[in-house]
This record gives C-alpha cells, structure tokens and sequence, in this order.
C-alpha cells in the first residue's frame, strides 16, 4: 500500500501518466520522490520527507487541493546588484539547511543562492510568513471598504462565531494574537490544536476553522495578553473572504500579486471545506516572497507615482502592522499586525523550519529565505538566522 501510494505520488508530480521516466531522473531526484511523506502530518514528518514535500505541498495527493494565483503580466523587475559577498555564506546555507536565500537591496539583487536541490522557478511552502500576506489583505479590505473597522467585532462578519469565546474579539485583537482564547501551538506535541486543528470533523455546513475555534473555552480577556495562535489566522482568512466575497486566493492576486509584480504562479492550499488555509501554506518562488519585501518597503504603493500608481492599503496600515502592538515578553521584539517587529524598526515575517522575509527600512533591504530546518522553531537555526540578519546588515554599512 505504501510503495502504491508513493508511486502515485510520484506520478501527480511529474503530471504525466507513466513512469518510463523515472529512469532518467538523478539519484537526488529519486531520493526526493522515494521520500514523499503518505500521511496528513506535515508536523511530524521526518527531515527527508519534508525535503521532498515542502517544494510540493500543492501537488500531494495526501492533502487538500490549491487556489492557484496567477502571475503579474508585467512582473516588477529585480536586477542584479552590486554582488554581496559575505563571507562563510556556503556554511551558513549548509548549517540552515537552506533551500533558497535572496538578498535584496535598493530594489536590486546582490546575493541569490539554492539548496536542497531547490531552485529559484520553484514554489516552497510558506507556513506562517503566510500570516503577514493575510493581515495585508485586511488592510486591502479596509482599503477597499469591505471592512469598516479594526474595532468591528469578529462575530460581525463570521456569524457562526456568536456565543463563541470569539463573540466579543476585535479584528485588531486577532491581528495582534491577544483574543484570550486558550490555545496551544506546540509543534512538537502531537495533541496540541496547531497540530489536530486542521484535521478535526468539521460541524455539518460550517467551515472547518471555525468550527473548531468556536469550541475553545476564554484563557484571559480579550486584548490583555499575546499569545501566538495560527487558528485565529485562518479565522481571519476566513472573515476577509466572507468581506470581499472572494476567495482568500483570488483576493490575494488581485491586491497583492499582480499588482506588486510577482513573477511565479503560487498557490494557497485549502482546508477540507474549501477555504484557503491563511495562517500557513502559500506555496511561492523566493524571489516573490522577496517582491513582498518590496511591496512593504513601498508602503503598499505600486505602479509608480502619479496616475498610474494605486495606493493598496491605507496610507497609515504599515506603520502600525509592523511596528510593535503587543510586547511578546523578549527584549527588543513585539508583535504587528500578524508581523514579528524588533525595535530597531526592522521587522520580518517568519514561518516554521526556516521561512522568512526580514525587511529593513533603513538600509532598503529585504531578505527572503527558505529552508528545512532540523525543529520547527527549537532547534539551533533560528538564532544562527538573526545573526545572520545583523551580519548582512553591518556589511552593507561598512559599505560592502
């Protein structure tokens, strides 16, 4: 049955209808596609298994399917800067276990590596930097007037929500982490809700996030204390696309993908009720994730200044998104608008196993990574990542 499954697998990935190829392939290549995890688990799959499946979560037939979000016609160009060299770069890669790595200044290139057999035409999952592209787009929807306020209550546009722990929570509140409801986001616990949330029965007619959410009984007041929640994520996925009346996907390639030039198709898988998944898994190239940099860095401004331009999100949403609305209990850092801020004024998103999009204003700087790290978050990579941010940062003002 196992060996039936990956085949199958296989198969969906190369979207052809035989297997006379499969002789041709690299001895990387087939061990990627011998490693293909067969269970829903993704927080307990293996080092090898994530691997194989982070650079294909929309094509495993194990999980749910994708939105697709259509490319811009006229991507935002990213030429090639000034080479950054920094040293010990090829140690890092290997010690991040780092699939892609883009270093982006002035709107330029200056350093673009891949690993992991990953290369920049590829889609790698997002997991939680997905949470900063999400909270944008509540900025799009205030923008637009689907949403009328950040003060509004939730249970306003998610109904199923009313006599909920989540009945009297603000769209700020869930932006910012700070609902009270009890919540669990051990990765490495397989009974915590991060980990079951996504594969719970859903109640009969109701979406499936919600009806697990609206079962978790209050911890604290609301907007009294931070505590990192993914399901509220998708809860706000949810409650933009009941807005807008689209999908989170097609709301997204509207905003945000076409009009910020991305380059790639990308992907957002679905829940098994057919909404996108927002707290996680958006499937994109490196370099796209690097346009979003860009995008923040514009202020959510694109198409140039004068008639031509289009202002995306209000004029004041980034300066509160990402800077610090809720202290998150480590000195120098807090927490946005689902965006991880330090106080020097950088701020970067960031998703389990080592995605990221570090942003920096001062410096006009974006660094946009992927990776399969050895934990989660636990493991030893993501100190090595933030002093790795600062050593970009101190070259580029020795002048490098």
């Amino acid at each position: 049955m196992r060996k039936r499954t990956i085949v199958l697998a296989v198969a969906a990935l190369a979207g052809l209808g035989g297997l006379g190829w499969y002789a041709s392939l690299d001895a990387e290549t087939r061990g990627l596609l011998a490693a293909l995890p067969t269970n829903r688990d993704v927080l307990m799959w293996t080092v090898p298994q994530r691997d194989a499946a982070f650079r294909a979560m929309d094509r495993l037939p194990i999980l749910a399917q994708a939105h697709e979000i259509a490319p811009s016609d006229k991507p935002l160009p990213l030429p090639a800067g000034k080479p950054l060299n920094v040293p010990g770069i090829d140690a890092y890669m290997a010690s991040q276990r780092a699939a892609g790595l883009v270093i982006v200044q002035d709107g330029k290139i200056r350093l673009e590596r891949y690993g992991l057999g990953f290369d920049a035409k590829g889609r790698w999952t997002s997991f939680s930097v997905a949470k900063s592209f999400t909270s944008t787009l509540v900025g799009a929807a205030i923008k637009d007037g689907y949403i009328k306020s950040l003060d509004d209550k939730v249970s306003q546009y998610i109904p199923d929500l009313r006599g909920s722990a989540y009945d009297d929570v603000s769209i700020a509140q869930l932006l910012t982490m700070s609902s009270g409801v009890r919540w669990n986001e051990d990765y490495e616990d397989p009974k915590s809700d991060v980990a079951t949330f996504n594969n719970a029965e859903p109640e009969k007619g109701m979406d499936a996030t919600v009806s697990y959410m609206r079962k978790l009984p209050r911890a604290h007041p609301p907007g009294t204390v931070w505590h990192y929640n993914t399901g509220e994520t998708n809860l706000i996925g949810v409650l933009v696309s009941s807005a807008t009346r689209k999908p989170l996907a097609q709301y997204l390639e509207e905003k945000i993908w076409k009009p910020a030039g991305m380059e790639a198709k990308a992907t957002w898988l679905l829940s098994k009720t057919g909404h996108e998944i927002a707290g996680c898994c958006l499937q994109a190239a490196t370099r796209d994730f690097a346009r979003m940099g860009l995008f923040v860095l514009a202020n959510g401004h694109v198409g140039g200044e004068g008639a031509g331009g289009q202002q995306i999100v209000p004029a004041d949403w980034f300066a509160a998104a990402t800077h610090k609305q809720k202290d998150i209990g480590e000195p120098g850092k807090g927490y946005g608008y689902q965006w991880w801020t330090y106080d020097d004024g950088t701020v970067a998103a960031q998703g389990i196993f080592g995605q990221g999009i570090f942003i920096d204003p001062k410096r006009r700087l974006v660094i946009a990574s992927n990776a399969d790290w050895t934990r989660a978050t636990k493991g030893p990579e993501g100190d090595a990542r933030e002093a790795f941010y600062r050593k970009v940062q101190a070259l580029i003002d020795a002048g490098n």
